[in-house]
């Protein structure tokens, strides 16, 4: 008796093991299917319907930032720049104020710099 519930648990424990092995082949074929599976026509489909109105958006987007990038060049003050970059609430404003921050800085910076002249003329000049 205890050698036939021996044999029955092998069985048991092959057919285990065999029924995980089929789940894992059927698992990584789903995973190969899906890593090269194209997109589905309806996905596409969707995507033309939503086309025109994101473009529209865009372009509106667009001049908008155009008109903000006019509006920064005339600002010569880090303050103002800084509060409007507080106030900014779209990614693309704050990163053209965040540049035209950088450039006012870089500017200043340059203006502060001594004009570079040869170290003979600068010792002559002081005497």
């Amino acid at each position: 008796e205890a050698t036939l519930d021996l044999a029955e648990r092998r069985r048991i424990r092959s057919a285990i093991r065999e029924l995980q092995r089929q789940e894992l082949e059927r698992d990584e074929e789903t995973l190969a299917s899906k890593r090269f599976r194209p997109e589905r026509s309806s996905h596409r489909q969707d995507n033309k319907e939503n086309w025109p109105q994101s473009r529209c958006l865009e372009e509106e987007q667009q001049a908008a930032l155009a008109a903000l990038s006019e509006q920064l060049e005339a600002i010569t003050s880090v303050e103002e720049l800084t509060k409007l970059l507080r106030a900014a609430g779209e990614y693309e404003e704050r990163k053209l104020i965040r540049a035209a921050i950088r450039k006012l800085r870089a500017e200043e910076i340059e203006g502060e710099a001594p004009f570079p002249c040869s170290g003979g003329e600068a010792l002559e000049s002081v005497r």
